[in-house]
């Protein structure tokens, strides 16, 4: 294995230098009576203060111990991450295997290129796409990191917490070239291994086909899908792709996707995710290192893109999942695999346009398919506009399928205006009342992800019922509007997804779009309990780790934290019934905000495929 130090991503910091932590400070539940500052608030500053030049190396050497994508590029050794700036050489030499013509062709479209970058940056970029703003501070990327045993831990971690947790995240590999999104980066899984009371740390990027590519060719190829995809400049670049693709320079036959998003574990199987292609399939050693086997269809049966988040059902051991087109139909198809991964066939589900669909829910009986107002169309590109727009003429709608359909046929879709889900983290079935239960964070505005806009993002904790037997929808907040504050990101306990759950564990994102703590919420009662991480500590998604099935909140929450003081990473664990700290354990290196993550038991990882 080759040093993980080596710099396979980084930037020149004005971070300041490293001091020892001060100790977590002691941390309370309370309940919040005010809005934290919103972004249009003197706090939206934050995000830009902590780095405020960004170089990355322009070539990378390999340290991963991937199977299907090594090059025999020697690492080379940096020092530890600190102010210092790490920049490699920033030549790259044509790959010998091209031709004389392949050659002339790559020089000449490397020209165009800089013509065309050289036309971008005399025009200012939105937020949304600024990379100044979008990888700044604790959003920048990390090099890989090798194993490191045996890390500090303040407390005891509790006996049943044996095995790995893994959380995925956005990690570019090279400076953007041009306009970058935060969901654009190259994927990177961290992983911490707990075992008798110890605990490890290793980070690695997922080996994709795209990620392989850019490696050989010293620098990012690839359009980026939101960050460079608007307007003719983003017309420009598919063409320039298209181009490179004609003369063999790059091939995106075998994918193009980032695998940055969701993870989950099936049938044997650690699969890091975006629905922009198949999921990856991710092996984690015995020492904690994580290796990429390689891109994965289930065994040649699934032909296309999957949802970044499926859903494992724990009642029958099924994986339930989505795959939606944004150029040809059919937009969206629904399939599952038994617990074997033995896949259905396709389920066509007809929409009039290809729409963002991030997440959906399964309940004891159906699948529950947000259809919403954020949807795609590549021809706002030639207007000069982002192809990822607000429908407002569209009314949102939910539909609701037999989990066994073989068709679309029976599906009932049912309105629930001016409602946008990101994320579902349940639903539920009440037969005496005929109403499937769906419990989101709906978004305004709807695309404020993706688009710039003045208004400030409101992410409301809600309980939508869809009324089977009417056809009527109707959606109220959790929370009192007294207590209102952004939840994203979290989960339930995944043992009762599906069912009736009272808890949801969800990100305190304030100031967004960072998260100062988490809340653990009564979804019955709307009471709020908040865990915050306390001044300039900030972190992402909670996971929920069940502890036994006898309570739904007996467990424990696993949460990344970073305080931007003390640049210094750690990983908490919570007691989720009474929300006190029961360990903390300092990280080797900084873990920056990322997206979701899972948990591998150690009775699991023997039997990994």
């Amino acid at each position: 294995m080759a040093s993980s130090s080596a710099s396979n991503t980084w930037i020149k910091t004005t971070l300041p230098t490293p001091t020892p932590p001060t100790p977590t400070p002691t941390l309370t539940t309370l309940t919040l009576k005010k809005r934290f500052p919103t972004s249009n608030s003197k706090n939206n500053t934050i995000i830009k203060s902590s780095l405020q030049t960004l170089h990355f190396p322009k070539q990378y050497q390999p340290t991963s111990t991937s199977t299907s994508t090594s090059t025999s590029t020697k690492p080379v050794t940096p020092p530890r991450e600190t102010t210092k700036s790490l920049i490699l050489d920033t030549k790259q030499p044509l790959p010998k295997k091209w031709n004389l013509f392949q050659k002339v062709a790559a020089t000449a479209l490397d020209m165009v290129e800089t013509a065309l970058v050289s036309h971008e940056r005399q025009h200012p970029l939105p937020k949304t796409a600024d990379p100044r703003v979008q990888i700044a501070g604790n959003f920048a990327p990390v090099p890989e990191k090798e194993p490191e045993q045996a890390l500090q831990v303040t407390g005891k971690i509790p006996k049943c917490i044996e095995g790995v947790y893994v959380r995925n995240g956005a990690n570019p590999l090279y400076e953007p070239v041009a306009g970058h999104h935060f969901f654009d980066g190259d994927g990177m899984v961290h992983a911490v291994r707990f075992s008798s009371g110890g605990a490890s740390y290793a980070c690695r990027f997922t080996e994709t086909q795209r990620l392989a590519q850019e490696k050989l060719m010293g620098r990012p190829v690839f359009p980026k899908a939101i960050g460079e995809l608007h307007g003719h400049s983003g017309i420009a670049r598919l063409l320039l792709f298209y181009a490179r693709s004609l003369f063999g320079l790059v091939d995106g036959s075998q994918g193009m996707g980032v695998a940055n998003a969701g993870l989950v574990y099936f049938n044997n199987h650690l699969l890091a995710m975006s629905e922009d292609d198949l999921p990856y399939h991710v092996r984690i050693t015995p020492n904690g290192d994580l290796t990429t086997v390689g891109r994965y269809d289930f065994n040649g049966q699934l032909k296309s893109t999957m949802i970044a988040h499926p859903k494992l059902d724990p009642s029958t051991g099924e994986l339930h999942a989505l795959s939606y087109d944004v150029v040809q139909k059919p937009y969206l198809k629904y399939f599952r695999f038994s617990s074997k991964g033995v896949k259905s066939p396709d389920v066509e589900i007809p929409l009039k346009e290809p729409t963002m669909m991030h997440d959906f829910a399964i309940t004891e009986n159906f699948v529950v398919i947000p259809d919403q107002q954020v949807v795609f169309k590549l021809s706002e590109m030639i207007r000069g506009g982002s192809p990822v727009v607000y429908e407002k003429n569209k009314v949102s709608r939910f539909g609701v399928l037999d989990k066994n359909a073989r068709d679309a046929n029976a599906i009932r879709w049912i309105e629930a205006p001016e409602c946008f889900c990101f994320h579902l983290w349940n639903a539920w079935e009440e037969p005496e009342t005929d109403e499937v239960v769906v419990i989101g964070s709906c978004m305004t505005p709807a695309d404020s992800i993706f688009n710039e806009c003045e208004e400030s993002l409101k992410s409301v904790l809600s309980e939508i019922r869809l009324n089977l037997k009417t056809g009527q929808s109707t959606r109220r907040p959790i929370i009192h509007h007294s207590q209102q504050v952004n939840l994203e990101a979290g989960m339930v306990n995944r043992n009762k997804l599906g069912s009736k759950t009272r808890f949801a564990y969800l990100a305190l994102a304030e100031p967004w779009p960072k998260v100062s703590g988490f809340a653990k919420v009564d979804l019955f009662t709307g009471h709020v309990t908040n865990y915050i991480y306390g001044h300039q500590r900030f972190g992402g998604e909670p996971l929920f780790l069940p502890n036994s099935t006898t309570h739904e909140d007996d467990g424990y929450i696993l949460a990344f934290v970073h305080d931007e003081n003390h640049c210094q990473s750690q990983l908490l664990i919570v007691n989720a019934k009474n929300l006190n700290l029961e360990a903390s354990i300092n990280l080797p290196s900084r873990v920056p905000y990322g997206f979701h993550g899972t948990f591998i038991h150690s009775h699991d990882l023997p039997n990994q495929a």
